[in-house]
Formats: structure tokens, C-alpha cells, sequence
């Protein structure tokens, strides 16, 4: 696997394939943290492409290569806190927006994706936006404390201390949820 700085350099040079191998790359991370910020898929998808866009003009700005998914995570993030502050704080998310996996399923199953992702998006708009960020970052994509620390620019005990309360939170909120069904 080409390392980012070398699609960094190739991309900087014109090679259109480089710099798409970085969105391939970075795309469910920009994604992630766009949506920890906007909360709605369809207004996440536009910051991703919007920063994509910001970050190929802006290549050359790039003053570490080896960095390149910090510095456009953070542009991600600027673009995202603009779009949220023009649109406002949204309610929820429209269910449909989100991908179903693929195959077949059938009525009960779907039904019950849905009740699913319906209760995530809940539990997720009541967490704060920082405990979104580092939960989506560390639980969904893999990164490390380290280096959600340096994304956020936050200590890694703090970054800790968001995750800790974030799932703790996730998880008084399924409890919740069991209690009201039964």
C-alpha cells in the first residue's frame, strides 16, 4: 500500500488516480466526523465532498504529506461546524438516508433495522459532539486515542474520558430503552 505522502507528492503532480486513492482512503473518516458534527447523512455527504474539493485545491498547503488524513480531517471539521452553523441544529436524521447492507431481508428483519438505526441516531444526537466524534472515530473507524488526540486537539486521557462517558452514555440509553419495551 502507497503510503500518503508519496499520493500526496503524485497527486500534487497532476495524477488524478492519486489523489482519488486518498478520498477512497479517508472517505468513511471524513464521513464519520462530518456526521458526529451536521448529525444528517445527506448534509455529511455534501461536507465530505466539499472538503475533498477544498483539500485538491488546497494540496499544496499541505506542509506534511505523511499527515495528509489530520489535515484534511481537519478541514472536514471546519466545513462541517460552517454547514452546521448555516443550517442550524437538525432533530433527526431521515431513516432513509442510511444504507441498508445488501441482501434480502425480509419485512421482521427490516423492521427491526430500522427500530435499530432509529434508536442509534437517537442515543447519538444525545451525546455532545466531541463524545461523537471520538466514539465514531475510535469504535467505527479503529483510530487510536493518540491519534483522535491529535485530530481534536485534545490530550489522549481526555479523549479516553470522552469515550468512557460516550459509551456509558450509549449504553443508559439502550438500557432505557429496554426498560419502556418491557
Amino acid at each position: 500500500m502507497t503510503d500518503d505522502s508519496a499520493l500526496v507528492e503524485r497527486a500534487r503532480r497532476g495524477d488524478a488516480a492519486a489523489f482519488e486513492g486518498l478520498v477512497r482512503r479517508y472517505a468513511r473518516q471524513a464521513h464519520a466526523v462530518a456526521l458526529a458534527i451536521v448529525k444528517e447523512p445527506a448534509d455529511a455527504e455534501d461536507v465530505c465532498q466539499d472538503a475533498f474539493i477544498r483539500a485538491l485545491e488546497r494540496l499544496e498547503e499541505c506542509r506534511n504529506p505523511a499527515r495528509f488524513g489530520a489535515w484534511l480531517l481537519r478541514i472536514v471539521r471546519n466545513r462541517a461546524h460552517s454547514v452546521r452553523r448555516y443550517l442550524g441544529v437538525r432533530q433527526a436524521a431521515p431513516l432513509d438516508a442510511l444504507p441498508l447492507s445488501s441482501g434480502d431481508p425480509g419485512p421482521a428483519r427490516e423492521t427491526d433495522r430500522s427500530r435499530l438505526r432509529e434508536d442509534l441516531l437517537e442515543a447519538l444526537a444525545d451525546l455532545t459532539e466531541v463524545q461523537r466524534e471520538v466514539v465514531l472515530l475510535h469504535d467505527l473507524e479503529g483510530w487510536k486515542h493518540r491519534e483522535i488526540g491529535e485530530l481534536l486537539d485534545l490530550p489522549e486521557g481526555t479523549v479516553r474520558a470522552h469515550l468512557f462517558h460516550a459509551r456509558r452514555a450509549l449504553r443508559d440509553h439502550e438500557a432505557i430503552r429496554r426498560s419502556k419495551e418491557g
